[in-house]
């Protein structure tokens, strides 16, 4: 091998000038596939942000349907916030009572530490001889049986005292531990709630957005029926039953139980309330508060339960019709039953 001029080094037998000559066409190849990557690079953006640009927007058919998926998110969030609100409730009153116990068992403990701190000093001082019984000194055998007597008896109340002193200690500790552990409950329930409704609020402001504004606009006038007869008789179902229809118009608010406002289960709650029977506020537990019925046995006042969890309820009417406050967005309506996603109903009894 070679070493040209320029340092470089060549073939055998390769001139410098056919040397020359490779390097410019390498040069000028080189050259067209820079330009080429350039070009390239330059309009391939520009072809995919037209493309981009050119996506026809959403139409108002799919605007609806994701506004439909998100009010019955909120709904479904809404019900499971009810029921760890019930459960908070039933955690605070349980860690008050768990407090209270523990209070009163700590002054116990602190009494009987009292009595037998006295005991032992007084054993100390006076050789295990309560002060009050050292006048019982005689030479009689008499007398002296009966103070050995006495000394047996204030021995066994000094162990009873002791024992029960040792019980009180462990009641008060597992009082304590009891109060600290609902405080515990409470305050995951707390946390979890806190997380309901950041995500609630999440969804509702995504709703309230301007890309959702006409949707929701059509969305709140889908599936509205005209006014329906309102049924008479004097079952407690019936009865209840005209005063859920007695709140069409009322806007659903997550959380809420009338007069002027409700979510599902807040509906069924307030109007069997003025009937006389008490319903929590929860989908979960109407579930459980009357008996579980067929679709045939439907009949005016039976509450009609919704998708898996049974995370919404309305009240039947009857001919395939219910009341119910539906989803965010959406007031206290006649509607048809839902029966693509029915999972069941309940009669309630007085």
């Amino acid at each position: 091998m070679q070493r040209s001029r320029r340092g470089g080094y060549t073939e055998p037998g390769t001139s410098p000038g056919r040397v020359r000559a490779r390097s410019r066409r390498a040069w000028t190849r080189t050259a067209v596939v820079a330009m080429a990557l350039a070009a390239a690079g330059v309009i391939l953006p520009s072809d995919l942000g037209s493309a981009a640009q050119q996506q026809p927007p959403p139409t108002m058919k799919s605007l609806i349907a994701q506004a439909k998926q998100l009010s019955n998110q909120i709904n479904a969030l809404s019900e499971q916030y009810d029921g760890l609100r019930i459960q908070l409730t039933q955690a605070r009153v349980e860690e008050q009572t768990a407090t209270e116990t523990a209070t009163r068992d700590a002054g116990e403990l602190g009494a009987g530490q009292v009595q037998v701190g006295q005991l032992a000093a007084e054993s100390y001082m006076t050789g295990s001889v309560d002060p009050t019984l050292q006048f019982i000194t005689s030479s009689n055998p008499q007398i002296v049986v009966g103070r050995a007597s006495i000394m047996q008896q204030l021995d066994q109340e000094k162990g009873t005292q002791v024992s029960e002193l040792a019980a009180a200690e462990n009641t008060a500790r597992r009082a304590r531990q009891t109060a600290e552990q609902q405080a515990s409950v409470v305050s995951g329930l707390v946390k979890q709630m806190q997380a309901k409704t950041s995500t609630i609020q999440a969804k509702i402001s995504k709703l309230n957005g301007a890309a959702f504004k006409q949707a929701m606009a059509t969305f709140t006038q889908t599936g509205q029926y005209p006014l329906t007869e309102i049924p008479g008789g004097d079952t407690v179902g019936e009865q209840a039953l005209r005063w859920a229809l007695s709140r069409r118009g009322y806007p659903y608010v997550w959380g809420a139980a009338g007069p002027h406002a409700f979510d599902c289960s807040g509906l069924m709650m307030w109007s069997y309330d003025h009937v006389g029977i008490h319903l929590e506020h929860f989908t979960g537990d109407q579930w459980n508060e009357g008996e579980h019925i067929s679709r045939g046995q439907l009949q005016p006042g039976d509450l009609v339960f919704f998708y898996p969890g049974a995370s919404h309820v309305g009240m039947y009417i009857g001919n395939g019709l219910m009341v119910d406050a539906p989803d965010f967005g959406q007031d206290v309506m006649v509607q048809p039953v839902m029966w693509n996603v029915y999972v069941g109903a309940v009669r309630i009894v007085a």
